[in-house]
């Protein structure tokens, strides 16, 4: 995919790599080691480290996830962006997709910071850095292992559930494996991505059924359409046997007189005629017997007036708003849980402090 198709395609994950790389190469213009950047260095440009954020920082749990320690790390997040991101985008749309990723990569953030202060408190860890796009791709991933389980389609293609959690599986053994990998921040950004997106799931699920029900109504009333039936009574119209009669008669004495014409002496002619006779006298007796039957089925005369035989299709349903408002209330009382975890842990550092001094 070019870089156009993936601007029209998926605009936020354009702009997320861009960022990304853009970030990276101020760092290079401002003399920062490309593999092996000094700590100084990543804190200055807003790497996640547990005193500064739970303290008066608190922005580095977002800058952060937009920050890679050194160039491998930036084309591993890199590609992994690109890969999810032009699956998940189109199918949550940017704005949620957005959100989605900011949101995983602050729970991540979050939850590495918890995970830190816990081990300093026990006396078995100490304070770091921790940096990169890691979380929120990985909530990223979680909400499309969400999509292929409830067999969400983008474009009509249904994601493959298994391919996806190799995918995970391998991110996740890997950061086990290798040291210095943040598995706290993967781990929290997948749960805040699955919350997201089983809120996304079942709101895209109740409006899919209501479109289901819409559809068959709709089918039913173009059905209705065409099996529309009208039935009328025949004492209540008694100039209709007369002047059909009539008419008949007189196409019988036009017959007549047609026949008188010297043209008889051909006989070949003659029984043609006689023939398209009999067939159409055949014919209005089978009309007459048809209305008849019509007539004694229906057993219900009519003056005048047309009986329909339809059944009145239900109203079309409207999705609740509520189905499509369900992502961004999730992510809404997300946010809030975030802000009172941050709370949290701040109020414990704090006291931690109080205590020293």
């Amino acid at each position: 995919m070019t870089i156009q198709q993936l601007l029209k395609t998926a605009p936020v994950t354009t702009l997320l790599l861009a960022s990304f790389i853009g970030l990276f190469v101020m760092q290079l213009v401002t003399g920062v080691d490309a593999n092996n950047p000094s700590t100084e260095a990543l804190v200055k440009w807003g790497a996640n480290a547990l005193p500064l954020t739970m303290m008066d920082d608190p922005w580095r749990l977002a800058s952060s996830a937009f920050l890679h320690i050194g160039l491998m790390h930036l084309l591993f997040n890199g590609f992994a962006m690109y890969f999810f991101g032009q699956i998940a985008e189109p199918m949550f749309g940017s704005a949620k997709f957005l959100a989605l990723f900011l949101l995983a990569a602050i729970g991540g953030n979050l939850l590495n910071s918890y995970v830190t202060w816990q081990s300093i408190l026990d006396g078995t860890g100490q304070p770091g850095l921790s940096a990169g796009a890691s979380g929120g791709i990985m909530g990223i991933g979680a909400a499309l292992l969400i999509a292929a389980l409830f067999k969400i389609s983008v474009n009509g293609m249904v994601l493959n559930l298994k391919s996806l959690i190799f995918i995970m599986g391998i991110n996740l053994v890997y950061g086990f494996a290798v040291p210095g990998i943040d598995n706290a921040g993967h781990i929290g950004g997948a749960i805040t991505g699955l919350i997201i997106a089983l809120a996304f799931a079942i709101g895209y699920r109740q409006r899919l059924a209501v479109a289901i029900q819409n559809a068959a109504i709709q089918q039913q009333r173009t059905l209705n359409a065409y099996q529309t039936n009208y039935s009328y009574s025949a004492h209540d119209n008694p100039s209709y046997n007369s002047q059909y009669s009539g008419q008949y008669r007189e196409q019988l004495d036009n017959q007549s007189s047609y026949d008188a014409t010297p043209i008889e002496q051909s006989p070949h002619f003659e029984m043609d005629s006689k023939e398209q006779v009999t067939t159409f006298a055949n014919n209005e007796t089978n009309t007459a017997d048809i209305y008849a039957e019509s007539i004694t089925a229906n057993n219900s005369p009519l003056s005048h007036e047309a009986v329909h035989n339809s059944i009145e299709p239900k109203t079309l349903k409207k999705p609740s708003v509520i189905w499509q408002l369900l992502p961004w209330l999730a992510m809404l009382l997300i946010s809030i849980g975030f802000v009172w975890w941050w709370q949290d842990i701040h109020q414990q550092l704090l006291q931690v402090l109080k205590a020293i001094e």
